[in-house]
């Protein structure tokens, strides 16, 4: 992967300047490159992770559903997953190898949301063979970032 690229993937508020400064480009090739990455869409959005169990009013349920569809002649998978990713509950759809073919990630205000998402919407499109849903309990790391202060063991350890 082009050294620009993996730069910003680490951190998209990095300065032109510091880029310039790690890679040693001139500033105006530098420009072009990320413009060029934007309009060819390759540089889809510029995110933030956030931490969501330090947002105290967040109170949104997160589930990654596990799909198993009957692909469509001549167009496979992609047609079911569009039609799947459209809906609003879905925040991030994948193609999978083994026993399921979709793997979702869908947020909603509560577990009913987020039950009457799988049993009102998802289950009842006719590619829709199969359903797992598993509930998001805790994130440890998200996107290569540790969301854990790591410093804080809270569990006493065991003696003998």
């Amino acid at each position: 992967m082009d050294e620009i690229l993996e730069i910003l993937e680490n951190n998209a508020r990095i300065s032109i300047d510091d880029i310039k400064k790690l890679t040693g480009k001139a500033e105006k090739d530098i420009k072009k490159k990320i413009k060029q990455y934007e309009d060819d869409g390759t540089i889809v959005k510029y995110k933030t992770v956030i931490n969501k169990q330090k947002i105290k009013e967040d109170k949104n349920v997160r589930a990654l559903i596990e799909v198993k569809v009957s692909p469509q002649k001549d167009v496979g998978f992609d047609l079911v997953a569009e039609r799947i990713y459209q809906f609003p509950e879905v925040k991030s759809c994948y193609l999978l190898s083994g026993t399921y073919d979709l793997l979702l990630i869908v947020e909603g205000e509560d577990i009913q949301t987020v039950a009457s998402f799988v049993s009102e919407k998802l289950a009842p499109l006719n590619s829709v063979n199969q359903t797992a849903t598993h509930f998001l309990l805790k994130k440890y790391k998200e996107d290569g970032v540790i969301l854990l202060d790591t410093k804080k063991n809270k569990r006493l350890a065991i003696t003998m």
